[in-house]
């Protein structure tokens, strides 16, 4: 059973940045496609941004020029970098790992963001 492990959440002011960082186990990671979500209360999961095993990426158009995700396959990790954050991205923030050949799916436990004055 693969693993996903999230940090970085925490509290932050309008206009700051944080780095999520995810971290998987087992010895498949190059082969997923990467995601990272957002839940805030009461709202459904959505999809925050993605890259692929080839590192191509897609982003919701609410978080674009602003959030970057990257991976590091020699550490089983995968980034979000958010920067100039607003209120409205508070919201527990889950990694998932898609297996396309294994046609598995896992995700984290989440972390929270809170934008805040």
């Amino acid at each position: 059973q693969v693993q996903l492990v999230e940090s970085g959440g925490g509290l932050v002011q309008p206009g700051g940045s944080l780095r999520l960082s995810c971290a998987a186990s087992g010895s498949r990671f190059s082969l997923y496609s990467l995601g990272w979500y957002r839940q805030a209360p009461e709202k459904q999961r959505d999809l925050v941004a993605r890259i692929t095993r080839f590192r191509v990426t897609a982003y919701a158009d609410s978080v674009k020029g602003r959030f970057t995700i990257s991976r590091d396959n020699a550490k089983n990790t995968v980034y979000l970098q958010m920067n100039n954050l607003k209120p409205e991205d508070t919201a527990d923030y889950y990694c998932n790992a898609a297996d396309d050949f294994l046609r598995q799916d896992y995700w984290g436990q989440g972390t929270q963001v809170t934008v805040s004055s």
